[in-house]
């Protein structure tokens, strides 16, 4: 399926995907539903970014079921989803991430790193995985370098970002560690290849949300910004455009997508902090994600269960599509957001 949002049910009796095209000018149309073969946790949303991603070439969908401790794995056809393979994660899977045919799950809940190789029939696993992760660290986000040779986690626990090297049969290397700029690191995204912007919840405190900007180098993970605020609360998605240029963060309890500039060194600022409005003042911005073309920013309102979009303009400035439900309405466990 070319051109098309994905959304996962994370309904408990029986996780499914909700697939919408997309036209070419942004508006939705549902196309159908399709089960993972797992089942979701059934809570209001799952605490994490990337529980719903497709590879890089968009050949394939994967999806978490956090409440049956497996990934799903589909191929998307031109007007449907094939379900290919389900496989035990070892543990609550709430995150994915995938590069050159190696993929990666976070479980939560005992955290531990799985990995996997895509094959033709499905997944097969990594030898040595699932990886431990530290008791308490209660982590958010896994996601690879741009390189491959690398993957990050944010660790909300600890308040601190992990770095873990990835050699070429695709075990890790030991991690290392490094402070967040500021409480409760969420999601990220790269806005180049080596710079990292990582959204901070601070502890839920009203007002105090904040994103900072790092770069990577040899192993390590040094900061360029820190803790930039938008006055808004609970940040916690974050995309990055085509160039590199922006960076666009949902705020879950005050409904507001944030944009930031992204200069070529790493440096951070706020542009506007309500460049994009769902119901301003109201709960319920999830997860995000832009169109592969970078036209078209979508976010998950599982509250009001509705998608939201927005038109991107080349300077950043958002301008508001339309809502959309599903036609069988989006369960308010909804979670995870994709976009081809």
């Amino acid at each position: 399926m070319s051109e098309n949002v994905y959304i996962q049910s994370n309904e408990p009796e029986g996780n499914r995907v909700l697939a919408f095209r997309r036209d070419p000018d942004g508006t939705l149309v549902q196309q159908g539903t399709f089960a993972t073969g797992g089942a979701g946790s059934g809570t209001p949303h799952l605490q994490s970014q990337g529980s719903v991603v497709l590879t890089r070439d968009g050949s394939h969908l994967l999806v978490t079921n956090a409440g049956s401790g497996d990934l799903s794995v589909f191929t998307t056809g031109e007007d449907a989803l094939t379900l290919l393979h389900t496989i035990p994660s070892g543990g609550t899977p709430r995150s994915v991430t995938e590069q050159g045919g190696l993929v990666y799950v976070l479980n939560t809940e005992g955290p531990s790193l799985a990995g996997f190789r895509l094959q033709d029939g499905g997944l097969d696993p990594i030898p040595d995985t699932p990886r431990a992760l530290p008791d308490g660290s209660h982590p958010a986000q896994v996601g690879f370098t741009p390189d491959g040779t690398g993957i990050v986690v944010t660790n909300r626990g600890t308040d601190s970002i992990t770095l873990y090297p990835v050699d070429e049969s695709g075990r890790l290397g030991e991690p290392t560690e490094h402070p967040s700029s500021g409480p409760t690191p969420y999601g990220f995204a790269f806005a180049n290849d080596s710079t990292l912007v990582v959204t901070e919840a601070f502890g839920a405190q009203k007002g105090k949300a904040a994103a900072s900007s790092y770069v990577l180098g040899s192993g390590s993970i040094s900061p360029v910004s820190r803790s930039v605020g938008n006055g808004r609360s609970e940040i916690c998605w974050a995309v990055v455009t085509n160039d590199g240029r922006h960076a666009f963060t949902t705020n879950f309890a005050d409904g507001a997508v944030s944009r930031y500039a992204v200069n070529a060194d790493g440096n951070l600022s706020l542009e506007d902090a309500t460049a994009g409005i769902a119901v301003d003042g109201e709960t319920g911005l999830r997860d995000e994600d832009l169109s592969s073309d970078g036209r078209f920013l979508y976010v998950l309102n599982a509250d009001a269960r509705r998608i939201f979009g927005w038109a991107v303009g080349t300077d950043g400035t958002l301008s508001p599509l339309r809502t959309w439900r599903a036609w069988d309405e989006l369960p308010a466990s909804a979670a995870g957001l994709a976009v081809s």
